[in-house]
């Protein structure tokens, strides 16, 4: 059966990667960027039918006309990708608050804008797959990162209570949690600011581990691309997705962490309720 995506973020990256494996898998895309023209060649030979269209997920008129061209164009929507986003490195106290909303507007806010444009036809229909990408950064804060936990720190949130609310009418919610992967995602696409010299030990450290990590992530675009098409193809998917060995070391280490926590100060945590 062929399938109708809008995947934003399209064009470089993790969502190029995804783009190119959904048109190699026969299904209709509308791939979508800031610049549609950094799309150009992504559907040379390639089987699927490919639409793109200009999308600045912090826009909900563009928004809502990328969802209804979507509709317009394949008949209906069954799977939204809101891959679209970007994290800076820099120290809290040196993070000025322009960038902490620049940041949180396009990573959380633009996923909670294309998703609240695509339910009403999803609802209707009874049925489609919202994949939310977070990252590891979601599950765990990531020093020299505040401005982008803080915004994927909401996706889970957020899309933990969509998923809860979209279960009743029939439509899946994903959270993908990627680890590093090689794409330019730790080159131009981030700002690195070593910062000053009292934070140097993890945000000075985080810059340097940016810039070594550049081109030598252990994660490959392609694999994690198929990753999803496989979830959106399970008869029950799951709620959170880890993608790559780093990935789910981390989460599991910080898992194991916070309940360790969570016992030794159990006593102290229950002590506060009205007495029985």
């Amino acid at each position: 059966m062929t399938r109708s995506w809008l995947v934003t973020g399209s064009s470089r990256g993790f969502g190029r990667a995804l783009c190119e494996a959904i048109l190699d898998a026969g299904d209709n895309l509308l791939a979508t960027a800031r610049d549609p023209g950094q799309l150009a060649g992504l559907g040379d030979s390639r089987s699927g039918r490919l639409r793109t269209a200009a999308l600045d997920v912090t826009d909900e008129d563009q928004a809502r006309d990328a969802v209804a061209l979507a509709i317009a164009e394949f008949g209906a929507l069954d799977i939204l990708v809101n891959n679209a986003g970007y994290g800076d490195i820099g120290s809290v106290e040196d993070t000025s608050l322009a960038s902490y909303r620049h940041q949180i507007e396009t990573n959380l806010f633009g996923t909670i804008i294309m998703t609240k444009a695509v339910i009403p036809h999803m609802r209707e229909r009874r049925q489609g797959h919202i994949v939310q990408f977070s990252s590891v950064g979601g599950r765990r804060g990531a020093p020299g990162r505040s401005a982008y936990s803080a915004a994927k720190w909401g996706i889970e949130g957020f899309s933990e209570v969509l998923a809860g609310e979209m279960a009743l009418v029939g439509v899946r919610v994903t959270i993908v949690e990627p680890g590093g992967f090689r794409t330019d995602f730790a080159g131009p696409s981030t700002t690195i600011e070593t910062g000053r010299p009292d934070y140097d030990a993890v945000v000075g450290a985080a810059a340097r581990m940016q810039r070594a990590y550049d081109g030598n992530q252990p994660g490959d675009p392609r694999k994690g691309a198929q990753a999803v098409l496989e979830i959106v193809n399970a008869d029950a998917p799951p709620l959170r997705l880890p993608l790559g060995k780093e990935a789910v070391a981390a989460i599991e280490a910080s898992d194991r962490a916070r309940l360790d926590e969570l016992e030794r100060w159990r006593e102290l945590s229950c002590s506060t309720d009205f007495a029985a």
